[in-house]
């Protein structure tokens, strides 16, 4: 079985299955959320940029924001067989890279983080892992045969989740 890598940008969020990557680049404010099947070996996961839909102006993205994101996320999970009971999460991102210009008393970093944890507990899906929050933005390349991601941060060693 060939494995791909695919790449999930600002905004998108992708489902495959094992032995395929997912990976987001240049994850600051945003928030990259990994939904895994323990059972089925698949995944999936979510680069959001914004915390709440009802932020929305002229086109909808539903994959920009973590309520909408991790919504569709969590169809195109069951569209692939996964049951709630099998599913798993981690979030990572969620830095403060802009705290020279922030205009609202919350970062949007910490906003996105807050968000996309507050969905997850809403639709039942545990939070096993996290790495948020600092001043360095990561990249992330999930891996779909373990649900294990690695992390890299601009001057520090690489690392698993």
């Amino acid at each position: 079985m060939d494995e791909k890598e695919w790449v999930v940008g600002i905004a998108e969020t992708k489902v495959s299955q094992s032995p395929d990557r997912l990976v987001a680049y240049g994850l600051g404010s945003c928030v990259a959320v990994t939904l895994f099947d323990t059972r089925l070996k698949c995944g999936g996961l979510a680069h959001i940029m914004l915390p709440s839909s009802e932020l929305s102006t002229r086109t909808f993205l539903p994959g920009k924001y973590a309520d909408s994101a991790i919504d569709l996320l969590f169809l195109e999970m069951k569209a692939m067989g996964s049951r709630r009971q099998d599913l798993e999460s981690k979030l990572v991102g969620g830095a403060n890279m802009f705290k020279t210009i922030i205009s609202h008393s919350v970062p949007i970093g910490i906003r996105n983080s807050m968000a996309a944890r507050e969905k997850l507990k809403q639709i039942s899906i545990p939070v096993l892992g996290e790495d948020l929050g600092g001043e360095s933005g990561r990249t992330i390349v999930f891996s779909l045969m373990d649900g294990r991601i690695k992390i890299r941060k601009v001057n520090k060693p690489e690392f698993w989740l």
